[in-house]
């Protein structure tokens, strides 16, 4: 009798922010979180995440830029959420998130992940085992009788829909590159001093955002049948804006970078 080797455990990389990702197992419980209590992980996290079907709602509230940790080779939007490295200013005194601004859907989706098991062809629903809600006595099973909890399922159809985000998003993104629309900028501030003058600005960060030159002299032809092919339809039939009002969503960006906030 040959015995077959035993299917070796996926390797998982922890996403950005997260801890220690493990898959999900009959034994996890949770403590449900309390209304919009922000996860630890994310109270001083800056930038943050985003996809591109998000953008128009969440650039209402935060500036959006494209960071880069390759030299230009790939990209990643990001929403901006201070003016500090670790510096979180969606989050209240109460550790809530600020009741006026859009939640991302990356914060959302914590303390599950699907990580990606290329041996076997599959993704596998996976938590943060570091996260403060997975806990031992939880009043919340992930599994009742052997089978996924209502809870367990809304969290992996939410996993699904953002890692099919996702992958949309790195094809919007390729699209932007291999059309050469994103420059270089930098993000300056300017603090108070005591007085109320003033200070010495400040340089925050170089980023990457849209060229409003360059999608000015593009094709909107071209660039409309290439955005329609790449969204493969999932969105409608999607059009270029007008000249007057080009990608607003992404328009503006140094302006709100370095304004104050007023509300």
């Amino acid at each position: 009798m040959v015995t077959q080797p035993a299917a070796a455990a996926p390797q998982i990389t922890p996403p950005y922010g997260f801890q220690e990702v493990v898959a999900l197992n009959k034994t996890h419980r949770v403590l449900l979180p309390k209304g919009r209590t922000v996860p630890v992980v994310f109270r001083n996290m800056n930038p943050i995440p985003v996809s591109y079907t998000e953008f128009p709602i969440a650039s209402r509230d935060y500036p959006l830029v494209f960071i880069s940790g390759d030299q230009g080779k790939t990209y990643t939007p990001m929403l901006v959420t201070g003016l500090a490295s670790q510096q979180n200013l969606f989050v209240m005194w109460d550790n809530t998130w600020d009741r006026r601004a859009y939640v991302p859907a990356y914060v959302r989706r914590y303390p599950f992940v699907f990580a990606d098991d290329k041996q076997n062809q599959r993704l596998i629903l996976c938590i943060d085992r570091g996260a403060p809600i997975v806990a031992e006595g939880g009043q919340n099973p992930l599994f009742v009788d052997g089978q996924p909890s209502d809870y367990t399922n809304m969290a992996m159809e939410f996993c699904n829909n953002f890692e099919q985000e996702r992958q949309r998003t790195e094809g919007f993104v390729a699209l932007i590159k291999d059309m050469d629309l994103l420059d270089i900028r930098e993000a300056h501030f300017t603090p108070r001093n005591p007085d109320g003058t003033p200070g010495q600005p400040q340089k925050l960060a170089e980023y990457y955002a849209v060229s409003e030159d360059k999608l000015r002299a593009l094709p909107a032809e071209a660039f409309e049948r290439e955005l329609n092919r790449r969204s493969a339809g999932i969105l409608g039939h999607l059009t270029q804006a007008t000249r007057l009002t080009e990608w607003p969503i992404i328009s503006q960006i140094a302006d709100r970078f370095t304004g104050p906030r007023t509300a």
